[in-house]
């Protein structure tokens, strides 16, 4: 019975992914006309009236990203020749220079870019987009995760961690960010979520630098969408007492990756619930990997550790069988576990590695450059830079989720890589009155858009 519930739920999940609607409210052209709409409300602390108003300068640096040129100077050399499709499409009316473009930058608060962010993830829920990502009945789930954006011995500025060889004497200057993502472990993409910078102000230790920076981030976040249900997932640095009890009194429920050897007192407990046949087990073959074999084992209602003992826990423990490799993975988490549910516990635990690859990964190597120095500044900068990148990263995201044309697109170029550089090709060759006209252009060639898109003869 359990197995065909199990194949029930598995194809009901596959054809849901099946259906796709394009909604043009999410398109690039719409979140483009968002992200432009909130930057002109960010206040300017710049006396008198500004040559280069501060919409313009986001908006250019935002654009920047959009378009994944590496580096400032590089989006300057880029586009200075010819301004045009930066003022139809990215609507900018002056464009900064390089130095302009930090010196106008370097002093705004990070915190003036979140109603950007937000407004897009409203928009997404007002469209019932958001729905698509949802994996448990529990609530969505978002995973959080830490990484490194910026190091060098040589470079700094006022914000940056620092560690001192004790061998060498060097000091490393470097920055990380906390970053998080709606994810939905049957999807490839993610929603990724405003970025917590780690910084100066979070100290040296590593897991105090994530689990402050983490408590900013769902503070902000719950503040900002609080009527959105989450199921909070991160790694062995999460599961403490203290830190569950927050997670909870925000109204979250939570799956923590767990470490034996960190909790000693909760193995304990668990080996005698399994010895004393309390623990509960299954196996369950795989519906697509007929090599694959998964099996389960949990309890409910431990005590995280001897000084928590009113934190419950539920653990589970599972094993992915596959031919002659076996890999153990196990988690804690305060949704009741049963055999209904097991599996789907396992893969939204599983599903952190969305975090890193479909994440990090594409941030660092798929043509955002986010360990490159944009430039560090005096202030904020940097963070500036950082959080301006993951809201291009997110339209992007949006448009691969929602618009049809984006994804046709890309399915052409074959990779993210061609499409952004066949879009810097076309961007710079064609005057286009819009991010939809390019996409067309690239999807149908250039010779059928010839009435709308020309060299410029001018």
């Amino acid at each position: 019975m359990i197995r065909r519930q199990f194949q029930r739920q598995h194809e009901a999940g596959q054809r849901k992914l099946l259906r796709t609607t394009v909604r043009t409210h999410l398109s690039a052209d719409a979140l483009i006309a968002t992200v432009r709409g909130a930057f002109e409300q960010v206040s300017d602390s710049r006396k008198g009236k500004p040559g280069i108003p501060m919409a313009d300068a986001l908006m250019s640096a935002y654009a920047m990203f959009s378009l994944k040129d590496p580096s400032v100077l590089a989006f300057e050399k880029h586009w200075k020749e010819d301004e045009s499709n930066l003022r139809s499409i990215y609507k900018i009316g002056t464009i900064p220079s390089d130095t302009q473009m930090r010196a106008i930058l370097d002093p705004v608060s990070p915190e003036k870019l979140r109603p950007a962010h937000n407004d897009i993830l409203r928009d997404l829920q007002r469209g019932k987009a958001l729905e698509k990502m949802r994996y448990l009945e529990e609530g969505y789930l978002l995973l959080i995760d830490g990484t490194g954006c910026f190091s060098s011995q040589k470079l700094s500025s006022p914000i940056c961690l620092e560690k001192t060889n004790s061998a060498t004497g060097e000091t490393t200057y470097h920055l990380q960010m906390l970053g998080a993502a709606i994810a939905n472990p049957e999807l490839k993409e993610v929603v990724p979520l405003i970025p917590e910078a780690i910084s100066k102000q979070d100290g040296q230790n590593k897991n105090d630098c994530e689990m402050n920076a983490s408590r900013r981030l769902i503070i902000a976040f719950h503040r900002e969408h609080p009527h959105l249900e989450i199921v909070v997932g991160q790694d062995g640095i999460s599961p403490n007492g203290p830190y569950i009890r927050f997670v909870k009194e925000h109204g979250y429920h939570f799956i923590f990756s767990v470490k034996e050897a960190d909790h000693t007192h909760l193995f304990a407990r668990f080996d005698s619930a399994i010895k004393n046949k309390r623990a509960q087990e299954m196996t369950l073959d795989d519906p697509e990997k007929k090599d694959t074999l998964h099996y389960f084992r949990w309890m409910n209602g431990l005590p995280i550790n001897g000084s928590h003992q009113d934190v419950l826990v539920n653990v589970l423990e599972y094993w992915e069988v596959r031919g002659e490799k076996i890999k153990r993975f196990c988690w804690v988490t305060d949704i009741p576990i049963g055999a209904e549910n097991v599996y789907r516990l396992m893969r939204a635990g599983r599903a952190r590695w969305k975090i890193e690859n479909e994440t990090f990964n594409t941030l660092k190597n798929q043509g955002y450059h986010l360990e490159h120095n944009y430039g560090l500044g005096e202030k904020y900068l940097a963070i500036v830079f950082m959080k301006l990148m993951v809201l291009a990263f997110l339209t992007d995201q949006v448009q691969q989720l929602c618009c049809g044309l984006f994804r046709s697109v890309w399915k052409k170029t074959g990779t993210k890589k061609e499409l952004w550089e066949r879009m810097r090709s076309l961007f710079r060759c064609f005057k286009l009155p819009s991010m939809e006209m390019l996409y067309l252009a690239i999807l149908h060639g250039y010779a059928r858009c010839e009435p709308v898109i020309g060299p410029d003869s001018s």
